[in-house]
């Protein structure tokens, strides 16, 4: 069985490392990867996948929505049936006339953006989108702005001139999303035109726009919903309360008033939050946004019904191997390995312990050169099962 073409984020900002990136660059710097490559991206997404998707799958708002900075007033309605279902031809009339189309999260419909979503997650161990803005000549979807995330935008088709701004705020939080009555505008930082088989990564905080040039536009916006430490020490915080009263303490009766003294709640909020420093515990915290985000990753299983036709004739001297971009998660005690994926479990005798991670951590092996202490119609029985329970493929 041939794989499916990998993406990653080495293959995404190419020829910069990872290293290099995530040292100099992530959620800090601009980075703008140009390329001579024409069709870098075409195995991601066509113009065709995209009119297929509008015309075919009967998508609705917010699924597919509309922008158009000379057309502040547009509606659903105006693209829409009553119903709230797309209507393709007003969809596209509404592009022939300057608006941008955008097809969010569609890493739901279409395969190779949900492999390079989870491919990005397995990386940083956190949730990824892909949201495709499709651009008329000449026009501009959203004003100058700033995105609460991180995103890694890919040209597919066409160009578009950019222009950043400086970090208003920077690495924002979500709840800081970008208002226009609040946010000044200060000097540019860079102007170039993203064309195809080019990438500009965007930190979240900095302003931007881009305008397409005479040609249109279809470019992918890969973006990055992390946990933050904000998130990770608030969790902690809630940990500590569940342990003690002190923090479960009402607010001091009449605080709101104007005449009401400040100075012992000032005293007691600096017991509390030392408390919480010699309290709060990293590994609960950490662990409980690990098991979220692996048990939330539902099952990439394309192909599985040939991998399960292959399994009756199984051999020892076959090739087997981890599916790509594999999350997922080992608990160990005495008498049991379990295996924490696609928001369920598989559950193994501990002396399958070794055996079981090699499978699960390796892209391609031998079954019978499968190291532990199985023997050989063990590592069968186990590769079976890991194919049953889509972990593993056949190849």
């Amino acid at each position: 069985m041939s794989r499916a073409e990998h993406w990653n984020l080495s293959r995404l900002i190419n020829p910069f490392t990872p290293s290099d990136f995530l040292s100099s660059r992530f959620e800090t710097d601009m980075l703008h990867v140009s390329r001579e490559d024409r069709g870098y991206y075409d195995s991601l997404l066509s113009m065709a996948e995209i009119d297929r998707v509008l015309t075919s799958l009967h998508l609705s708002d917010p699924e597919v929505q509309m922008a158009n900075v000379a057309k502040p007033d547009l509606e659903p309605e105006d693209y829409c049936h009553p119903s709230g279902l797309i209507d393709p031809a007003r969809l596209y009339q509404e592009y022939t006339d300057g608006s941008t189309i955008v097809l969010n999260q569609l890493e739901e419909s279409l395969p190779a953006l949900m492999r390079l979503c989870r491919s990005m997650e397995a990386e940083f161990s956190s949730r990824y989108q892909c949201n495709i803005y499709v651009t008329p000549p000449n026009a501009q979807g959203r004003i100058i702005h700033y995105d609460s995330h991180c995103v890694f935008v890919l040209q597919i088709s066409g160009s578009k001139s950019w222009v950043t701004y400086d970090t208003p705020i920077v690495r924002p939080l979500k709840a800081q999303e970008f208002t226009p009555d609040t946010c000044e505008v200060g000097e540019k930082t860079n102007e170039f035109v993203l064309r195809a088989g080019d990438m500009v990564y965007v930190p979240r905080g900095m302003l931007h726009e881009a305008r397409t040039t005479d040609e249109p536009s279809c470019h992918i916006t890969l973006g990055a919903l992390p946990n933050t430490w904000t998130d990770l020490i608030l969790e902690a915080v809630a940990r500590v309360a569940l342990e003690d009263d002190e923090m479960r303490r009402s607010l001091p009766v009449g605080y709101a008033k104007r005449s009401y003294d400040r100075g012992g709640a000032r005293e007691r909020f600096a017991k509390l939050m030392k408390r919480v420093a010699e309290k709060a515990d990293l590994e609960g915290p950490m662990d409980h946004f690990a098991e979220d985000l692996v048990s939330t990753r539902h099952a990439l299983v394309y192909g599985q019904l040939q991998q399960i036709g292959k399994l009756g004739d199984l051999k020892v001297g076959d090739r087997a191997g981890a599916r790509r971009s594999l999350l997922f998660q080992l608990e160990r005690d005495e008498e049991r390995v379990t295996v924490l994926a696609h928001g369920g479990k598989v559950s193994l005798p501990a002396h399958a312990a070794e055996s079981l991670e090699f499978a699960l951590t390796n892209d391609e092996y031998r079954i019978g050169d499968i190291p532990g202490d199985l023997d050989d119609p063990g590592k069968l029985v186990l590769v079976n099962r890991l194919v049953r329970e889509g972990l593993v493929e056949v190849l």
